[in-house]
């Protein structure tokens, strides 16, 4: 159920790349806008308006930590029952095995301790995904600002500002195509790809665009948990239905408050709507079916009044038209989407 507009985009990274001391990059953009995305997952965009200094940046991390935290946890149980099924050893063996984590079992305590606190800070980052933004950009600003001083006219630099300053022009009188082009440049929802997938944009009116995104629960939102034991020791325990879902709809709330955010950070529009979609077992077919869970019309003005360092994502939605189906202990449900 893809977007059906005068003019929409996909955004994938059509990227090139480039080698250094610090290792493999990726990078693109027009003169005046650069973005690069380094080996170890760091992205950065760049924004900037030649010999001023004044720049629009943000960096961001796209590892999948879910995934890792998750696998952490089985493995060390695996791990657990490999060694439990190996066991040969004699007694006097026995004694030192005993002996040495006896020396050891406060470090081992230390060490489920962290992994107890890494957890956490993970669930509670999955909550926390609209609490970070982009730096706006002023396109007005940009267009009515003056050529510096420092810049020589017919230089490169003199080049690349008034490119950018045309490039203002167009986006400042609502030309969609310019949207679109800012969009592919910048790619603004590429650090949110350890939280969603398949991003879509598209829009025939220029006060407002549509964002459309793939919910990705199975591989962000764990179903297990840590637990430390009276002993110190670490186990696993499933979630309750109500928590996972809970953590689910805190997750895909929090994502789409995020993406808006960062829309009208960087265009000039004053709706942004969002759709969050997933692939959903059709029983009257036997086939899953690409199907809208979550559809959220945001207003400039209605974002900007949130509290964001305090507000609860999913309750959040609550301050916008919007449509969602959720039960407790089953999830979302299929909604019509808003337009």
């Amino acid at each position: 159920m893809g977007l059906n507009f005068r003019k929409s985009i996909t955004i994938l990274p059509g990227v090139r790349l480039n080698l250094s001391k610090g290792g493999v990059s990726a990078s693109f953009g027009k003169k005046g806008i650069r973005q690069s995305i380094s080996t170890t997952g760091r992205a950065t965009t760049t924004l900037g308006i030649p010999g001023t200094g004044i720049y629009y940046t943000k960096q961001t991390n796209v590892k999948k930590l879910a995934k890792k935290a998750k696998e952490k946890f089985i493995d060390k149980d695996k791990d657990k029952e490999k060694a439990k099924a190996g066991n040969v050893a004699s007694e006097a063996e026995e004694q030192k095995a005993v002996a040495a984590k006896s020396a050891v079992s406060q470090e081992q305590i230390e060490q489920n301790n962290n992994e107890v606190a890494e957890y956490n800070e993970y669930v509670d980052s999955i909550r926390s995904v609209h609490k970070a933004s982009d730096g706006a950009i002023d396109w007005m600003a940009l267009k009515n600002g003056e050529v510096p001083s420092n810049i020589v006219r017919g230089s490169e630099e003199y080049r690349e500002w008034t490119d950018l300053q045309k490039f203002a022009e167009r986006v400042t009188a609502g030309d969609i195509d310019s949207y679109f082009e800012i969009i592919d440049e910048v790619k603004p929802f590429d650090d949110l790809l350890e939280f969603g997938s398949n991003f879509q944009v598209g829009t025939d009116d220029p006060s407002k665009m549509e964002v459309e995104f793939r919910i990705m629960s199975a591989d962000v939102v764990p179903n297990v948990e840590p637990v430390l034991k009276a002993n110190g020791d670490l186990s696993q325990k499933e979630l309750s239905k109500t928590a996972y879902y809970d953590l689910v709809q805190d997750y895909v709330s929090s994502t789409t408050i995020r993406i808006a955010r960062d829309t009208f950070a960087l265009l000039p529009v004053d709706t942004v709507i969002v759709h969050a979609v997933d692939n959903i077992l059709n029983t009257a077919t036997g086939y899953e079916e690409e199907t809208t869970l979550l559809s959220v019309k945001f207003t400039r003005a209605g974002l900007m009044a949130l509290n964001m360092a305090m507000v609860d994502p999913s309750d959040a939605l609550s301050q916008f038209e919007h449509n969602m189906k959720f039960k407790k202990t089953a999830g979302f449900d299929p909604v019509n989407r808003l337009s």
